[in-house]
């Protein structure tokens, strides 16, 4: 199973600390929320799991494997897919050119073959092209396919880039704020594709704002505060537990 575990991730900036001996588990198969107010280091614990930066101390481990020092291309190579916080799409280019910009890691053709248009290359290209025009039949944006990303509405453009991370077939896959600037009725589609990709054996790890979204979609969530974790649970349970009601609303 290729579960993730993280064990005691600890990150410092000079003498701030973002990530405090963080520990938790993202299974396979299930949706695992990460919540906290803003400034509570959850971006920043993505950036230390994905291999965008470095661990001060701790162990990341994927499928049992520690890639607690490996760069982000390996680790998205170990089969972890993720968004981001801020949309980084190729705005000039089509949805569907944005899309299989996922599939290339999965690309057997050499580019000797593409440059020549060789049939070998052709092939490849038609079943790409097939399988990221699936990815928008499902996302329910098929008839955006030659659009170009950067004139959709922010909700869809969110869309393409969960699609481009779908694209290299991930075991994991991590979302930053995936339902920022969607609506009740998109978000509810979104979530239902979701718990297909958990039903179909991905882990998630879903870092969200919109409270009612990680209630009705997450099996267990953790609340990170300053860098730290205060609690973790079930949804009911940690929307009610004292220490997340006084991170997001204060000391009486």
């Amino acid at each position: 199973m290729t579960d993730l575990v993280l064990e005691n991730v600890h990150k410092n900036f000079g003498g701030v600390v973002a990530s405090n001996d963080v520990s938790m588990r993202v299974p396979a198969g299930r949706i695992t929320g990460l919540i906290g107010p803003n400034g509570a280091g959850k971006t920043t614990l993505i950036n230390l799991i994905t291999g965008m930066l470095s661990l001060s101390s701790g162990k990341v481990l994927f499928g049992g494997h520690d890639i607690s020092a490996e760069p982000a291309d390996r680790v998205a190579r170990a089969g972890m897919g993720r968004t981001f916080q801020n949309i980084r799409l190729q705005k000039e280019a089509s949805v569907l050119a944005n899309v299989m910009i996922g599939f290339h890691r999965h690309e057997t053709c050499s580019l000797i073959a593409a440059i020549l248009g060789l049939p070998s290359s052709r092939r490849e290209d038609a079943l790409l092209r097939q399988k990221a025009m699936a990815l928008l039949g499902r996302f329910g944006m098929a008839g955006d396919a030659d659009s170009p990303a950067g004139s959709l509405a922010y909700g869809h453009q969110r869309k393409v880039e969960m699609m481009r991370a779908l694209a290299t077939d991930p075991d994991l896959i991590l979302l930053d704020e995936p339902v920022a600037g969607m609506n009740d009725v998109e978000a509810l589609q979104l979530g239902r594709i979701f718990r297909e990709l958990a039903d179909e054996g991905k882990a998630i790890l879903l870092i969200e704002h919109n409270m009612r979204f990680v209630q009705e979609l997450c099996d267990h969530v953790y609340v990170l505060d300053g860098g730290r974790l205060i609690a973790e649970g079930t949804p009911r349970d940690v929307v009610a537990d004292p220490a997340v009601i006084t991170a997001y609303l204060g000391e009486e």
